[in-house]
């Protein structure tokens, strides 16, 4: 199955808002993602089965709160006690997710049914704070929240400090609300949609 772009009708390339007197490379960066594999792991309230020894790809499974785990191609969310998020630029393989045994944990594909916008720039956090209710002083790379921004439910990946880069997914269905509140947000600083 091809996936489609979930904002491929509004995400159009350019240079938008408060751009005057500015280099391109002070603006910030707006960029759909797309081909992305994203599971989401559950294990079962009922289950004993401990979390020790539970990798993907030499990346640990872990219950730290906000806490992810990260290669080159793969991010492992922490989303809620016993619930985690795996974002992959590559596909994963069945063999892989094998880990995650059915009597213990239920494995979902959650691949076409997230929209995902990444932010990158000097002004991501400004760009956040003006539609999500969370303290982002408190959060730093290679940590993740759920949050709303504007109403909408969001998680927040943090993924890079200098410039900030984080990655903002929500359901699909409400992808382009999203895209126009984050847009809307940039257009002050000036951005640029790659």
């Amino acid at each position: 199955m091809k996936l489609s772009s979930p904002l491929g009708d509004i995400h159009k390339i350019g240079i938008y808002g408060n751009i005057e007197n500015k280099a391109e490379s002070n603006l910030l960066e707006i960029s759909e993602e797309i081909s992305k594999s994203i599971y989401q792991i559950t294990k079962f309230k009922n289950s004993d089965s401990p979390l020790t020894n539970l990798s993907i790809r030499d990346l640990e499974i872990s219950n730290n709160p906000m806490i992810v785990k990260s290669n080159l191609k793969m991010r492992i969310l922490w989303t809620g006690p016993n619930q985690w998020l795996i974002v992959s630029d590559d596909k994963i393989l069945e063999d892989e997710l094998k880990i995650f045994d059915s009597n213990n944990f239920a494995v979902t594909d959650l691949s076409h049914t997230r929209a995902i916008i990444s932010v990158k720039g000097e002004n991501s956090l400004e760009v956040l704070k003006k539609g999500c209710p969370y303290n982002f002083n408190n959060l730093k790379k290679n940590m993740s929240i759920n949050s709303v921004y504007h109403s909408i439910a969001v998680t927040i990946d943090f993924i890079e400090e200098n410039p900030y880069k984080m990655r903002i997914m929500c359901l699909r269905s409400f992808g382009e609300s999203l895209y126009h509140s984050i847009t809307d947000a940039c257009l002050e600083y000036g951005y640029k949609a790659i």
